[in-house]
Protein backbone atom coordinates (compact mmCIF):
# COMPACT_ATOMS: atom_id res chain seq x y z
CA UNK A 1 0.00 0.00 0.00
CA UNK A 2 2.73 2.40 0.85
CA UNK A 3 4.70 1.67 -2.06
CA UNK A 4 1.46 2.16 -4.16
CA UNK A 5 1.23 5.89 -2.48
CA UNK A 6 4.58 6.57 -3.62
CA UNK A 7 3.79 5.85 -7.15
CA UNK A 8 0.90 7.59 -7.33
CA UNK A 9 2.41 10.80 -5.49
CA UNK A 10 5.22 10.56 -8.42
CA UNK A 11 3.37 10.34 -10.87
CA UNK A 12 1.37 13.36 -9.53
CA UNK A 13 -2.03 11.61 -8.87
CA UNK A 14 -3.72 13.09 -6.02
CA UNK A 15 -4.96 11.11 -3.08
CA UNK A 16 -7.16 11.88 -0.48
CA UNK A 17 -9.06 9.61 2.42
CA UNK A 18 -12.35 9.70 3.66
CA UNK A 19 -13.98 7.71 7.22
CA UNK A 20 -16.49 4.83 6.18
CA UNK A 21 -19.45 7.42 6.34
CA UNK A 22 -18.03 10.95 6.31
CA UNK A 23 -19.63 12.21 2.96
CA UNK A 24 -22.68 10.01 3.29
CA UNK A 25 -26.33 11.26 3.90
CA UNK A 26 -27.99 9.80 7.35
CA UNK A 27 -31.80 9.21 7.05
CA UNK A 28 -33.76 7.79 10.35
CA UNK A 29 -37.27 7.12 10.14
CA UNK A 30 -39.34 8.28 13.32
CA UNK A 31 -42.22 6.23 13.55
CA UNK A 32 -44.47 4.59 16.23
CA UNK A 33 -42.50 1.21 16.61
CA UNK A 34 -38.48 0.28 16.46
CA UNK A 35 -38.21 -2.09 13.63
CA UNK A 36 -41.44 -1.43 11.79
CA UNK A 37 -43.12 0.55 9.40
CA UNK A 38 -46.12 1.25 10.68
CA UNK A 39 -49.67 2.93 10.07
CA UNK A 40 -49.07 6.64 10.53
CA UNK A 41 -44.99 6.61 10.14
CA UNK A 42 -44.22 9.43 8.32
CA UNK A 43 -41.01 11.20 10.25
CA UNK A 44 -38.08 11.06 9.23
CA UNK A 45 -34.84 12.90 10.09
CA UNK A 46 -32.16 13.44 7.29
CA UNK A 47 -28.43 14.45 8.80
CA UNK A 48 -26.10 15.87 5.89
CA UNK A 49 -21.90 14.81 6.11
CA UNK A 50 -21.52 18.63 8.28
CA UNK A 51 -24.08 17.51 10.96
CA UNK A 52 -26.69 19.62 9.80
CA UNK A 53 -30.33 17.51 10.69
CA UNK A 54 -33.39 18.53 9.29
CA UNK A 55 -36.74 16.85 10.58
CA UNK A 56 -39.41 15.82 7.76
CA UNK A 57 -43.21 15.56 8.47
CA UNK A 58 -42.91 14.91 12.41
CA UNK A 59 -46.59 14.07 12.81
CA UNK A 60 -48.10 12.23 15.34
CA UNK A 61 -45.02 9.46 15.62
CA UNK A 62 -42.69 11.35 17.41
CA UNK A 63 -42.92 11.75 21.44
CA UNK A 64 -43.03 15.67 21.53
CA UNK A 65 -39.55 17.82 21.74
CA UNK A 66 -38.42 15.20 24.63
CA UNK A 67 -38.60 12.30 21.88
CA UNK A 68 -34.55 11.01 22.69
CA UNK A 69 -34.29 10.20 18.72
CA UNK A 70 -34.30 13.78 17.39
CA UNK A 71 -30.98 15.19 18.92
CA UNK A 72 -30.23 18.30 17.31
CA UNK A 73 -32.52 19.68 14.91
CA UNK A 74 -31.75 22.69 12.65
CA UNK A 75 -34.62 22.69 10.13
CA UNK A 76 -38.20 21.65 10.32
CA UNK A 77 -39.49 20.59 7.11
CA UNK A 78 -43.72 20.32 6.40
CA UNK A 79 -45.64 19.25 3.43
CA UNK A 80 -49.01 20.39 4.00
CA UNK A 81 -51.32 20.84 7.28
CA UNK A 82 -53.35 17.63 7.95
CA UNK A 83 -53.10 16.28 10.99
CA UNK A 84 -51.04 13.14 10.05
CA UNK A 85 -48.28 15.35 9.08
CA UNK A 86 -47.72 18.34 11.49
CA UNK A 87 -49.19 16.46 14.73
CA UNK A 88 -52.56 17.34 16.43
CA UNK A 89 -51.29 15.03 18.99
CA UNK A 90 -48.75 12.51 19.03
CA UNK A 91 -47.79 9.45 21.37
CA UNK A 92 -46.46 10.04 24.75
CA UNK A 93 -43.37 7.44 24.47
CA UNK A 94 -41.69 5.71 21.53
CA UNK A 95 -42.92 2.27 21.35
CA UNK A 96 -46.28 2.81 23.30
CA UNK A 97 -48.33 1.56 20.24
CA UNK A 98 -48.70 -1.22 18.22
CA UNK A 99 -48.11 -1.20 14.54
CA UNK A 100 -51.69 -1.36 13.69
CA UNK A 101 -53.21 0.72 16.27
CA UNK A 102 -51.07 4.29 17.29
CA UNK A 103 -51.20 5.69 20.57
CA UNK A 104 -51.65 9.63 20.52
CA UNK A 105 -52.76 10.52 23.98
CA UNK A 106 -50.69 13.44 24.04
CA UNK A 107 -52.82 16.62 22.49
CA UNK A 108 -50.63 19.60 20.96
CA UNK A 109 -53.06 21.66 19.67
CA UNK A 110 -53.47 24.67 19.07
CA UNK A 111 -49.18 24.58 18.66
CA UNK A 112 -49.10 21.03 16.58
CA UNK A 113 -46.01 18.80 17.52
CA UNK A 114 -44.18 20.31 14.65
CA UNK A 115 -44.27 23.51 16.23
CA UNK A 116 -43.90 22.61 19.97
CA UNK A 117 -40.52 20.58 18.22
CA UNK A 118 -39.13 23.61 16.15
CA UNK A 119 -39.41 25.79 19.10
CA UNK A 120 -37.94 23.57 21.47
CA UNK A 121 -34.81 23.24 19.52
CA UNK A 122 -34.78 26.28 18.08
CA UNK A 123 -34.65 25.30 14.65
CA UNK A 124 -36.39 27.11 11.61
CA UNK A 125 -39.61 25.99 10.11
CA UNK A 126 -38.94 25.86 6.20
CA UNK A 127 -42.06 25.80 4.22
CA UNK A 128 -43.61 26.86 1.51
CA UNK A 129 -46.86 28.00 -0.25
CA UNK A 130 -48.83 30.45 2.43
CA UNK A 131 -47.96 28.38 5.24
CA UNK A 132 -45.19 30.42 7.06
CA UNK A 133 -46.81 33.34 7.99
CA UNK A 134 -49.20 30.79 9.95
CA UNK A 135 -46.35 29.04 11.56
CA UNK A 136 -44.76 32.39 12.28
CA UNK A 137 -47.72 33.33 14.69
CA UNK A 138 -47.79 30.00 16.36
CA UNK A 139 -43.69 30.23 17.25
CA UNK A 140 -44.64 34.15 17.90
CA UNK A 141 -47.18 32.72 20.45
CA UNK A 142 -44.83 30.19 22.33
CA UNK A 143 -42.66 33.42 22.67
CA UNK A 144 -40.23 32.12 19.55
CA UNK A 145 -38.61 34.07 16.78
CA UNK A 146 -41.39 34.53 14.16
CA UNK A 147 -38.36 34.79 11.62
CA UNK A 148 -37.45 31.15 12.04
CA UNK A 149 -40.67 30.23 9.65
CA UNK A 150 -38.85 30.95 6.28
CA UNK A 151 -40.32 30.71 2.92
CA UNK A 152 -39.20 28.82 0.06
CA UNK A 153 -41.56 28.86 -2.64
CA UNK A 154 -41.64 26.74 -5.88
CA UNK A 155 -38.16 27.30 -7.60
CA UNK A 156 -36.80 29.03 -4.46
CA UNK A 157 -33.99 27.56 -2.85
CA UNK A 158 -33.33 28.77 1.08
CA UNK A 159 -29.84 27.04 3.04
CA UNK A 160 -29.91 25.73 5.97
CA UNK A 161 -26.41 24.51 6.98
CA UNK A 162 -24.60 22.89 4.36
CA UNK A 163 -28.17 21.78 2.69
CA UNK A 164 -29.87 23.50 0.36
CA UNK A 165 -34.01 23.65 0.20
CA UNK A 166 -36.22 23.59 -2.57
CA UNK A 167 -39.56 23.29 -2.55
CA UNK A 168 -42.36 21.85 -5.91
CA UNK A 169 -45.85 21.48 -6.25
CA UNK A 170 -47.71 18.44 -4.32
CA UNK A 171 -51.39 17.39 -5.86
CA UNK A 172 -52.68 17.58 -2.57
CA UNK A 173 -55.21 19.47 -0.38
CA UNK A 174 -54.09 21.92 1.90
CA UNK A 175 -56.84 22.87 4.31
CA UNK A 176 -55.84 24.55 7.94
CA UNK A 177 -58.15 22.79 10.16
CA UNK A 178 -60.02 25.10 12.33
CA UNK A 179 -58.87 23.91 15.48
CA UNK A 180 -55.73 25.28 14.74
CA UNK A 181 -57.57 28.65 14.37
CA UNK A 182 -59.54 28.42 17.39
CA UNK A 183 -61.69 31.17 19.22
CA UNK A 184 -65.08 31.97 17.55
CA UNK A 185 -63.75 31.93 14.03
CA UNK A 186 -62.19 28.47 14.31
CA UNK A 187 -65.80 27.67 16.42
CA UNK A 188 -67.69 28.96 13.05
CA UNK A 189 -65.58 27.10 10.60
CA UNK A 190 -66.04 23.96 12.38
CA UNK A 191 -69.71 24.63 12.12
CA UNK A 192 -69.99 25.34 8.45
CA UNK A 193 -67.55 22.06 7.52
CA UNK A 194 -64.80 24.34 6.92
CA UNK A 195 -61.26 24.74 6.91
CA UNK A 196 -58.60 27.66 6.13
CA UNK A 197 -56.80 27.72 2.81
CA UNK A 198 -52.97 27.88 2.80
CA UNK A 199 -51.80 27.56 -0.69
CA UNK A 200 -50.75 24.11 -2.50
CA UNK A 201 -49.02 21.29 -0.64
CA UNK A 202 -45.45 21.10 -0.79
CA UNK A 203 -42.78 18.59 -1.74
CA UNK A 204 -39.03 18.97 -1.04
CA UNK A 205 -35.30 19.26 -2.92
CA UNK A 206 -32.95 18.51 -0.90
CA UNK A 207 -29.33 19.48 -2.08
CA UNK A 208 -26.61 17.66 0.17
CA UNK A 209 -23.07 18.60 0.56
CA UNK A 210 -22.12 15.05 -0.35
CA UNK A 211 -23.93 16.16 -3.97
CA UNK A 212 -27.29 13.60 -2.89
CA UNK A 213 -30.04 15.13 -4.11
CA UNK A 214 -33.36 13.50 -2.39
CA UNK A 215 -36.93 14.44 -3.32
CA UNK A 216 -39.79 14.41 -0.75
CA UNK A 217 -42.69 13.48 -2.44
CA UNK A 218 -45.30 14.82 0.43
CA UNK A 219 -48.65 13.73 -0.29
CA UNK A 220 -48.89 14.04 -3.62
CA UNK A 221 -50.46 12.48 -6.98
CA UNK A 222 -48.81 12.12 -10.57
CA UNK A 223 -47.40 15.54 -11.68
CA UNK A 224 -45.49 16.31 -14.47
CA UNK A 225 -43.04 18.10 -12.51
CA UNK A 226 -42.13 14.87 -11.24
CA UNK A 227 -40.14 14.37 -14.82
CA UNK A 228 -39.52 17.95 -15.66
CA UNK A 229 -38.49 19.13 -12.10
CA UNK A 230 -37.63 16.45 -10.02
CA UNK A 231 -35.56 14.51 -12.41
CA UNK A 232 -35.16 17.29 -15.36
CA UNK A 233 -33.71 19.89 -13.55
CA UNK A 234 -32.34 18.49 -10.31
CA UNK A 235 -31.73 15.29 -11.56
CA UNK A 236 -33.13 13.70 -7.62
CA UNK A 237 -31.12 10.40 -7.10
CA UNK A 238 -33.39 9.75 -4.06
CA UNK A 239 -36.55 9.38 -3.56
CA UNK A 240 -39.10 8.91 -0.84
CA UNK A 241 -42.75 8.65 -1.95
CA UNK A 242 -46.16 8.25 -0.59
CA UNK A 243 -47.89 5.03 -1.49
CA UNK A 244 -51.05 4.89 0.83
CA UNK A 245 -53.27 5.20 -1.79
CA UNK A 246 -56.96 7.07 -1.48
CA UNK A 247 -55.49 10.28 0.03
CA UNK A 248 -51.90 10.01 -2.12
CA UNK A 249 -50.84 7.77 -5.02
CA UNK A 250 -51.31 3.79 -4.96
CA UNK A 251 -48.86 1.84 -4.85
CA UNK A 252 -48.85 0.84 -8.44
CA UNK A 253 -49.43 4.58 -9.89
CA UNK A 254 -46.07 5.74 -7.10
CA UNK A 255 -44.22 2.58 -8.91
CA UNK A 256 -44.62 4.55 -12.20
CA UNK A 257 -43.71 8.19 -11.01
CA UNK A 258 -40.46 6.34 -9.66
CA UNK A 259 -40.20 4.07 -13.09
CA UNK A 260 -41.38 6.67 -15.86
CA UNK A 261 -41.08 9.88 -14.30
CA UNK A 262 -38.20 10.60 -11.85
CA UNK A 263 -36.06 7.12 -12.44
CA UNK A 264 -33.99 7.53 -8.98
CA UNK A 265 -31.27 5.33 -8.03
CA UNK A 266 -32.83 4.39 -5.09
CA UNK A 267 -36.37 5.11 -3.42
CA UNK A 268 -37.69 5.06 0.21
CA UNK A 269 -41.57 4.07 0.64
CA UNK A 270 -43.74 6.16 2.74
CA UNK A 271 -46.30 6.76 3.78
CA UNK A 272 -48.20 3.17 3.38
CA UNK A 273 -51.77 4.03 5.96
CA UNK A 274 -50.98 0.45 7.00
CA UNK A 275 -49.10 -1.94 9.23
CA UNK A 276 -47.00 -2.59 6.28
CA UNK A 277 -44.01 -5.00 8.31
CA UNK A 278 -43.98 -7.35 11.11
CA UNK A 279 -40.62 -8.67 12.36
CA UNK A 280 -39.42 -6.05 10.61
CA UNK A 281 -40.48 -8.03 7.24
CA UNK A 282 -42.97 -6.72 4.67
CA UNK A 283 -46.06 -7.84 5.07
CA UNK A 284 -47.77 -10.76 1.94
CA UNK A 285 -50.57 -8.55 0.58
CA UNK A 286 -49.84 -4.94 1.17
CA UNK A 287 -49.76 -2.05 -0.30
CA UNK A 288 -45.49 -1.94 0.53
CA UNK A 289 -45.70 -5.34 -0.79
CA UNK A 290 -47.20 -4.45 -4.04
CA UNK A 291 -44.80 -1.58 -4.64
CA UNK A 292 -42.11 -2.39 -3.88
CA UNK A 293 -41.99 -5.57 -6.35
CA UNK A 294 -43.49 -3.19 -9.54
CA UNK A 295 -40.33 -0.59 -8.77
CA UNK A 296 -37.20 -1.33 -10.97
CA UNK A 297 -34.75 0.14 -8.66
CA UNK A 298 -33.76 -0.53 -4.89
CA UNK A 299 -36.68 0.10 -2.60
CA UNK A 300 -35.95 0.81 0.87
CA UNK A 301 -38.84 0.35 4.11
CA UNK A 302 -38.35 2.81 6.51
CA UNK A 303 -38.22 0.48 9.75
CA UNK A 304 -38.44 3.22 12.50
CA UNK A 305 -35.29 3.79 14.50
CA UNK A 306 -32.86 1.84 11.77
CA UNK A 307 -30.22 4.47 10.20
CA UNK A 308 -29.70 4.24 6.14
CA UNK A 309 -26.65 5.89 4.87
CA UNK A 310 -26.65 7.09 0.88
CA UNK A 311 -23.96 8.18 -1.52
CA UNK A 312 -23.75 11.54 -3.27
CA UNK A 313 -25.16 9.34 -6.00
CA UNK A 314 -28.57 7.81 -4.33
CA UNK A 315 -27.13 4.28 -3.22
CA UNK A 316 -28.24 2.89 0.24
CA UNK A 317 -24.32 1.52 1.34
CA UNK A 318 -25.43 0.90 4.80
CA UNK A 319 -28.66 0.21 6.79
CA UNK A 320 -30.64 -1.05 3.99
Amino acid sequence: MIRLLVVLVALGVGVTFQSAGAANVKVTPLGAVDGEFCILDRAMVFEDPDGTRLLYDPGRTVAGPQDPRLGKIDAVLISHMHFDHVGDRHTRAVNASKCNKPEMSVVALPQTNAVNIAFAKGAKIVTGSEMPPFFAGKLKSLGGNPKNSILARFGATKMVGGVKISTVPALHSNGLHPALIGGDLGKAMKAAGIGGYVGQATGYILQFSNGLVAYLSGDTGMTAEQDKVVRGFYKARLAVINIGDTYTTGPKEAAYVVNELIKPASVIASHANEPATKGGKVRPGTRTEVFRDAVKVPVHIPLSGRTMSFNGGGACVSGC
